[in-house]
């Protein structure tokens, strides 16, 4: 039917592909073919997977208590007007500020250097393993998206796929469910006496480890089974699982008391030290720990970001948050405070990086590509006082 032709050439338009048009009764010659797969002249990166490579909060440059205008110059997404001012979340979203997505301009993957025609993002905030998976291996759509998985096919099938890249896994942990938990006992339990969360919480993630990083597994293959049905070797392209940055120093880390209300009320921060420190030490590194055995069982790269924040966490005594001056690359925090989604953006931008964080995330990607192929590697910045610039990796 036409409409499906039509409907079909507009999904191409919108994965930045160009659909090949033919006119009725026209036989397409090799001429008019454009060039497929890994042979096409136009070159491509892609990221795939949830919301920390998605882009989610980077809409903001630190963290600032000033809820009026730009908020200090963190919110990229401010706009002044002859009347007063707005807020353009598309600035920063693009299309996906609708179904919530939240594909920034500065993710990981359009932050890179690495020189190639495209920089492919269809990775979603809020996503699982579930929906990276094709749809006819039990994938599902997402946030009215088809699985990503199906949707790399199409990226695989027209340009020459260099990288890609997966951040997956924390939600099927229900990584965001920790923080909540956390947040609660924080706010709801005295200084005297604190309730902390990791005593619930750590179980409840260590019951779900081996069924994720599974899925992760198959999330790979599915990967691979895309790229080798559009014609490519596994030599033809990388395939890099990364883990997750912390977003939150340890306890004594935090430039805020635990007794009163300023991590939560100021800091953003409302995490006990008890649970700080496990979330910093224990649960970041676990997850990280995991994803890499799942990398070296299915032979791909890693790259570690356990450590990417060191010094920039939120709430950390080596960052501060913006004031009059304005925010800063190498004085503040590269990760999102808990917010409450009333006062400043949304609530799903909690503890994600910022733009500084998708941007020193980004750049370590682009020391990767550099490397080798086939390598394992750490992610580290450059200490406090540095700019995502200063990354380095190092191999494990």
């Amino acid at each position: 039917m036409r409409v499906r032709r039509v409907l079909g050439s507009m999904a191409l338009v919108g994965l930045g592909l160009t659909p090949l048009l033919v006119s009725s009764g026209q036989q397409a010659g090799a001429s008019q073919r454009l060039p497929m797969g890994p042979t096409s002249s136009s070159t491509a990166i892609v990221s795939l997977g949830d919301s920390f490579i998605s882009g989610e909060a980077g809409r903001w440059r630190g963290n600032s208590t000033n809820n009026l205008a730009s908020r200090n110059g963190t919110d990229r997404a401010y706009r002044s007007a002859f009347i007063g001012w707005y807020y353009d979340y598309e600035a920063v979203y693009r299309a996906t500020v609708s179904n919530g997505c939240h594909r920034s301009d500065v993710a990981p993957v359009k932050s890179t250097t690495i020189s190639v025609t495209e920089k492919i993002n269809l990775a979603c905030s809020g996503a699982e393993t579930k929906h990276v998976w094709r749809a006819s291996q039990g994938g599902q759509s997402f946030r009215g998206e088809a699985p990503q998985a199906d949707q790399l096919a199409a990226v695989a099938a027209s340009k020459n796929v260099k990288m890609v890249v997966l951040s997956i896994g924390g939600n099927d942990l229900g990584f965001a469910d920790v923080i909540t938990a956390c947040t609660l006992k924080f706010s709801t339990t005295p200084t005297a006496a604190p309730d902390y969360c990791n005593d619930e919480q750590g179980p409840l993630v260590n019951s779900k480890m081996t069924t994720a990083m599974a899925n992760v597994g198959k999330s790979i293959d599915e990967i691979r089974a895309v790229m080798t049905a559009a014609g490519y070797t596994n030599s033809q392209y990388r395939l890099v699982l990364v883990s997750y940055p912390s977003p939150l120093p340890r306890g004594a880390e935090i430039r805020y008391s635990q007794s009163g209300f300023s991590r939560l009320n100021t800091g953003g921060c409302p995490f006990w030290n008890a649970d700080a420190n496990w979330a910093r030490d224990t649960l970041v590194p676990t997850i990280a720990n995991n994803l890499r055995v799942v990398a070296n069982a299915k032979a791909v790269e890693f790259l570690d970001y356990r450590d990417a924040f060191e010094d920039k966490e939120n709430c950390s005594t080596s960052t501060s948050q913006a004031g009059s001056g304005g925010p800063s690359a190498t004085t503040s925090e590269w990760a999102r405070w808990v917010g409450t989604g009333l006062l400043q953006g949304d609530l799903q931008e909690s503890v994600h990086p910022n733009a500084y964080g998708q941007q020193a995330l980004g750049r370590c990607l682009t020391l990767l590509y550099a490397k080798p192929a086939g390598g394992k590697y750490k992610c580290n910045n450059g200490g406090a006082g540095t700019a995502p610039t200063a990354m380095t990796i190092t191999a494990v």
